[in-house]
């Protein structure tokens, strides 16, 4: 498999987890989002990529998967063990719901496109982009901390004591809350959950000093 990847989107962060979690080996081919006015806007991988972004898994087959909780989810059926989502259908949708306030209500809104809209086309200045990328994950985090920390499926990790699909979208947007200096005192349900998967090597691996792009 080829992973295109860069060290520092949290979406490519989460595929890094899931496929290290599984043990699974992938060729890595960095896409850097910011040098040569953005590699993803380039031609040759948007011939990949029509979207422009990353992560994108090319399967041993060609085929062609994006979108990272599809790619996670596409792992998980087609390499069973260890599983990424519990088999009962209840707590399936529990730890799909968990990914989703992440990857779909946070990360949209602090995407690197619009971060850099607001401070190009919008003029809004860096003290004010600051301001809204921590707003939103706050407000996210805020219901997050909530749901997990009054769940009696809540243990080790975001469901139970075996990690998944949400817990490979919770350490990268808490990396990222951190770069913008988030105070992350009113979520000690959350820092646990972090806390006890920086423990697995799997976390560790993935992380974006780790990787061989970092800068």
């Amino acid at each position: 498999m080829k992973l295109y990847t860069y060290w520092r989107s949290s979406a490519a962060y989460r595929v890094r987890i899931a496929l290290n979690l599984k043990s699974l080996t992938s060729e890595l081919f960095s896409v850097h989002l910011v040098k040569n006015g953005g590699e993803q806007l380039q031609s040759a991988y948007q011939a990949i990529n029509h979207q422009g972004l990353v992560p994108t898994l090319e399967v041993d087959s060609g085929e062609v998967i994006t979108q990272s909780l599809a790619i996670m989810e596409y792992l998980d059926e087609a390499f069973s063990k260890p599983a990424l989502l519990p088999e009962n259908p209840l707590a399936r949708a529990r730890v799909r719901s968990i990914a989703q306030v992440i990857a779909c209500d946070i990360h949209p809104l602090n995407n690197l496109r619009v971060l850099k809209y607001l401070t190009g086309e919008l003029g809004v200045s860096d003290e004010e982009k600051k301001q809204w990328y921590q707003h939103w994950i706050s407000l996210s985090f805020t219901s997050l901390e909530r749901q997990l920390a009054n769940s009696n499926a809540t243990g080790l990790f975001c469901h139970g004591d075996i990690p998944s699909i949400a817990d490979a979208c919770l350490v990268p947007q808490i990396y990222n809350a951190r770069r913008f200096l988030l105070d992350m005192a009113n979520f000690p349900t959350l820092k646990r959950i972090e806390e006890n998967c920086q423990k697995l090597e799997a976390f560790q691996l993935a992380a974006p000093e780790a990787q061989e792009d970092a800068q």
